[in-house]
């Protein structure tokens, strides 16, 4: 274990707390030490935050049920960065694996109706400060130590300490909203969290929000800065906007009071299902953070961080998801339009409002990155851009969006279950940072999600908009042989062999360029259905596994398919397949389930039928071949491929193709194919074969030959 140096010195000031560390730069001497004090910035930050935790039962009682108490957040962020670091093999030894195992593991706030009522034997408060001592010793050291070029990428060891950073940054905000739900007498108000002070405390002297035009056009996002990301950020998707209209301002405690009064927490017209429950288990009559009697509006206080003070009714309302979805529906009814929550490319058309960045802004331009208060502020403080105020800053704002990866999105090794577990369709993101928004939470390119009933720092913005945000429901695919086949037909090559389904479909086009109608029969997910789609006005999909069929018409609806596949032990790794083909020739395909065996009447008149690796996988192969050749056309081509794995677990031996010796004499699959065939069907092709390479895991891949016939019907 490394033990503290005396010589080693840290920063006797803090540096300006509005700037996160660049990617790049001209000398990495500089660009080490600029770590090093973002590193203790940050660690000093987070440890007074706790100082305004005056009563220890703060750190062992938890504030919410659903939440650990924040004695674990207090360990976590430091036993983060040795976790890391070992599993990097960045470091060889831990500091306390005793604590390290305790703080390891945080929770993705779970079901409102899950309650998790676990008891942990905690470390002391006294432990946890002293490891964290021992932990800003130890990243220090490491920090002037470690191999260091520029700009600094995905794989490099400084990208470790950066996660590290920017991961105390998150839990520097969602403790803040923890400790803003324990009991006021065990919190109490430190001069270096100071609470915003201007507010208006009479409901009828808060300005009235106005709905302001937006122009629509392609929106692209994906992170493209020089900063630090977290892997969802990374790759790119395009948005087209038609106009809309956004609300000038966040929606304050006084216009969501005027939903309140209407009764709007008692009519489940305004709710989701989700929603509604969520109400009814409380029951909840009024914002969380509102205390007092609603029937009586002058008594109403706001619960801040470490006091509750008079309701300002000019600052914004915070809620969750459901509340403000409800608030928006409720809204909609009283005008007569479509009020709802923007979408993520609405808010990032609205961003383009405000010129710049963190990391060059003189000033933050609203109240974000602690840059005025530890609280909210003022609706019509900040004025950003052109008749808006608080695009960014002051609370964060629910967007409509359940966040799901770009196009290319990839997940990092080093923190492979931070996006992937909220990519489920029920965590919606959240834009624009709140008053203690700092790091990577403060760039436009951020990117964070929580579960619609999860408590954040957040309120809204309302849009008047026809845009509907598609649904992705399905979370990444876990069932190992859909996976495998997804990846078959949809993933990447391997070792240089061709991808087998587009290239057996590309073959079959070759004998049989076009025509109105083929068949794929075994067609698994799809592909060489939907690449014959091409060139064919109707394709049918057939294959015995309806769970591959389901999961082929999820691709078509959804135009892509999230799935993982194993690296070695319980490790995954996360893909996803996309539709590959347009949906004009997506829609020529109707995949069905049927049994190749006993296929209904309407599937014949066929000019191409496909059949991939099917018949060493039939009860009666024979029976199949009969039938098939009956559903082709007069001139119409049939064909097969087979690695020829005769097993009895599939066919019994009795009815095995090829593979066996009739008196005494061995008959090959080949051969047998051409006799059962002849009188109906003439070879218009030599055999040959196509390889085909299975993943199993990240090391091993089955490598497997499967020989490919061309039969034409005769007339």
């Amino acid at each position: 274990m490394r033990t503290a140096d005396a010589s080693l010195a840290y920063p006797d000031t803090l540096p300006e707390p509005t700037r996160t560390v660049l990617l790049d730069g001209t000398s990495a001497l500089a660009k080490r030490h600029e770590i090093l004090a973002y590193f203790h910035q940050t660690f000093d930050l987070y440890e007074r935050l706790f100082d305004c935790i005056t009563d220890e039962r703060g750190f062992f009682v938890k504030a919410i049920p659903l939440r650990h108490p924040l004695v674990f957040y207090f360990g976590h962020t430091a036993a983060f960065f040795v976790n890391k670091l070992l599993a990097d093999g960045q470091i060889a030894e831990r500091i306390d694996p005793v604590i390290e195992a305790q703080v390891a593991i945080g929770v993705d706030e779970m079901s409102w109706d899950d309650l998790d009522e676990s008891n942990y034997a905690w470390p002391t408060i006294a432990q946890l400060r002293a490891y964290r001592a021992k932990v800003r010793d130890l990243v220090s050291r490491h920090i002037l130590a470690m191999p260091l070029s520029l700009p600094i990428g995905w794989n490099d060891p400084a990208w470790v300490i950066l996660m590290g950073i920017e991961h105390e940054r998150i839990h520097l905000e969602t403790s803040s909203v923890l400790i803003r739900q324990l009991p006021l007498a065990w919190v109490a108000d430190q001069p270096h969290w100071p609470a915003c002070t201007v507010a208006r405390h009479d409901p009828a002297t808060v300005p009235h929000n106005r709905l302001l035009p937006v122009a629509g056009g392609e929106i692209v996002m994906g992170k493209r800065d020089a900063t630090y990301g977290w892997d969802n950020e990374y790759g790119e998707r395009r948005t087209t906007l038609a106009p809309f209209e956004a609300s000038a301002m966040l929606v304050s405690n006084a216009e969501y009071l005027d939903f309140v009064v209407a009764g709007g927490y008692a009519d489940p017209r305004w709710w989701s299902q989700e929603g509604w429950n969520w109400r009814d288990f409380g029951p909840f009559d009024a914002p969380t953070f509102w205390v007092g009697d609603v029937a009586d509006p002058d008594t109403l206080r706001l619960r801040l961080m470490t006091r509750e003070v008079a309701m300002p009714w000019d600052w914004p309302v915070e809620v969750n998801a459901h509340e403000a979805h409800a608030f928006c529906q409720w809204k909609a009814a009283t005008i007569g339009r479509r009020v709802q929550l923007p979408c993520e490319a609405e808010w990032v058309a609205l961003r383009a409002q405000v010129p710049g960045d963190q990391p060059n802004w003189d000033k933050a331009p609203g109240n974000i990155n602690l840059a005025y208060w530890a609280s909210s502020c003022p609706v019509d403080m900040f004025a950003q851009g052109d008749g808006f105020y608080d695009i960014v800053g002051n609370v964060w704002q629910w967007s409509s969006t359940p966040i799901n990866g770009y196009d290319g999105f990839t997940v990092h090794p080093r923190y492979d279950d931070f996006s992937t577990p909220t990519f489920d369709g029920r965590h919606d993101m959240i834009k624009g940072g709140s008053w203690i928004s700092t790091g990577n939470e403060a760039l436009a390119s951020a990117r964070y999600a929580f579960r619609r009933h999860f408590f954040q720092h957040a309120g809204l913005r309302y849009v008047v908009s026809d845009y509907q945000e598609p649904i992705l429901e399905n979370p990444y695919e876990t069932d190992a042989q859909v996976c495998q086949y997804l990846d078959f037909h949809y993933g990447p090559d391997h070792f240089g062999v061709p991808n087998f389904p587009k290239a057996l479909a590309e073959i079959a086009l070759t004998h049989c360029p076009q025509g109105a109608r083929a068949l794929d029969i075994g067609c698994a997910v799809g592909r060489a259905s939907l690449e014959l789609a091409q060139a064919f006005d109707h394709v049918d999909g057939i294959d015995f596994s309806a769970r591959f069929i389901d999961v082929a018409l999820q691709l078509i609806a959804q135009e892509s398919y999230r799935y993982t596949l194993p690296v070695e032990g319980e490790l995954v790794d996360y893909h996803e397949a996309k539709l590959g083909v347009s949906k004009a020739n997506a829609a020529r395909v109707h995949f069905s389930q049927g049994d190749a065996l006993n296929l209904k009447p309407q599937f014949t008149d066929y000019d191409l039928v496909l059949a991939a690796n099917l018949i060493d996988r039939l009860r009666e192969p024979m029976h199949f071949l009969h039938d098939i050749g009956q559903r082709i056309k007069p001139g119409g081509v049939m064909v097969l491929t087979s690695p020829y794995t005769w097993l009895e677990e599939f066919t019994p031996r009795a009815n095995w193709l090829g593979g066996v010796r009739e008196n005494g004499e061995a008959v090959t699959t080949y051969r047998a194919l051409q006799l059962a065939l002849a009188a109906d069907f003439e070879e218009i092709a030599a055999p040959q074969d196509v390889p085909f390479v299975i993943r199993e895991t990240a090391r091993k891949h089955q490598h497997t030959l499967a020989q490919l016939t061309v039969w034409r019907r005769r007339g």
